[in-house]
Formats: C-alpha cells, sequence, structure tokens
C-alpha cells in the first residue's frame, strides 16, 4: 500500500534537500569586486565562524553597505536551521497544483504569512508579507550539489500587500564553488527593475577565497 505523503512531509524534505553550510562551518575571507553600472569598486569581505559579516577597504558607505546587506542575505540561506526550529509550530496544507508540477503548500501559523510551492525535492517559489510589503521569489534554475541544491538563477517581485501594486522586481544569478569542503558564492549578479522598468544592474564577483 502506497503511503500519501502530507503536505509537511513534502515540504520537510524540500527544506532539507536545500545546500547549508554546517555547524562547523569555519567561515571565510575573499576579495570583493563589485560593479554598478560603469563603476568598480574593491575591497574585502569577511564571514566569521559565528556568520557575522565585515566589509573593509569600500570608501564609499553606501556601497559598503550594499555588499554588507548582499552578503546578510547570502548567509541567511546559507545558515543552517533545523526544520522543527524553524517551522515545528506551524500547519501545512497542500494547494493546487500548477503547469510545471510545483504543488503549492500552505501554511497556517508563520508570522509573516508565508506560502510555498514544491517541485520535487526544491523549492520553487517563497510568497510573504512584510508589513505593507508583499514579496514572492520563483526558484528557475538551481545547481545540485552531493548535499543539497543551491538556487542560481530566481526572481523577486514586490509588490503593496494592500492594493497589489508592483513596486519592483529584481532577477538574481549566481554561481558557486567549493573550496575545502563548502560551497561559497564567487559570483552573483543583480538586476533590479522599479516600477517604472527602469532597471540597475549590479555584479559582485569573490575571489581569492580563503577559510579561516
Amino acid at each position: 500500500m502506497t503511503q500519501t505523503l502530507t503536505a509537511r512531509d513534502i515540504f520537510r524534505a524540500a527544506y532539507d534537500n536545500r545546500y547549508t553550510w554546517d555547524g562547523n562551518f569555519p567561515g571565510y575571507t575573499a576579495d570583493l569586486e563589485l560593479r554598478l553600472g560603469e563603476a568598480v569598486y574593491t575591497g574585502k569581505i569577511r564571514v566569521n565562524p559565528d556568520l557575522s559579516v565585515e566589509v573593509t577597504g569600500i570608501d564609499d558607505e553606501q556601497i559598503r553597505e550594499s555588499a554588507y546587506n548582499q552578503m546578510r542575505d547570502i548567509i541567511t540561506h546559507r545558515k543552517r536551521t533545523a526544520f522543527e526550529q524553524a517551522h515545528g509550530k506551524n500547519r501545512f496544507n497542500l494547494g493546487a497544483e500548477d503547469a510545471t508540477g510545483a504543488v503549492a503548500i500552505l501554511v497556517e501559523g508563520d508570522a509573516m504569512g508565508s506560502n510555498y510551492k514544491v517541485r520535487g525535492r526544491e523549492i520553487a517559489q517563497v510568497s510573504r508579507v512584510m508589513g505593507p510589503i508583499a514579496f514572492t521569489i520563483d526558484t528557475e534554475e538551481t545547481w545540485q550539489t552531493e548535499e543539497g541544491y543551491l538556487p542560481s538563477k530566481y526572481s523577486a517581485i514586490f509588490r503593496q500587500s494592500k492594493t497589489g501594486e508592483l513596486q519592483g522586481k529584481r532577477d538574481f544569478q549566481e554561481t558557486y564553488e567549493k573550496v575545502g569542503g563548502y560551497y561559497l558564492p564567487i559570483y552573483q549578479a543583480i538586476a533590479e527593475s522599479n516600477s517604472e522598468g527602469e532597471t540597475e544592474t549590479i555584479e559582485f564577483k569573490f575571489s581569492n577565497i580563503e577559510l579561516l
């Protein structure tokens, strides 16, 4: 007799299949080249074992803060948190399956009103509401490692949570490389479009990566 998987089973399998850094992650340093339009900035980043971040060598405060915030976003997705700790109190219900084979996972009890779509053993979509802004992240391409998958191409759409009015969109492309047993980012490009359709691209290139 075939056992029917519950919404929790389906979501947990995809959640646990994400590539994350383990508890022994030592941190690392890297040289950073940041390109914004025609401007090029160089500096250094340091990710400590506690996953705190330092950005040095960039004098422009706004650019330095942009690099810091982007590193924090990368780390948020690589930080390992046990399923029960992150989602143990939530209730999961199955929704409809879309044309791509992704099934909707509807969540009750999540503080940010999160809902998901799961395709196979990958989270294909995340939808959340954070105050006045609602956003949806769709993963288009992934990179398979022996320890789970890494999104390599994805997009985020931001709307006003009450009206649904489009606020902006970001398209991401990422490349990772294995260094001393850990997959670390070596390239990220973000094309950000505002509500008027104007687009600006920022690129992050990391080199000379060394574990601490």
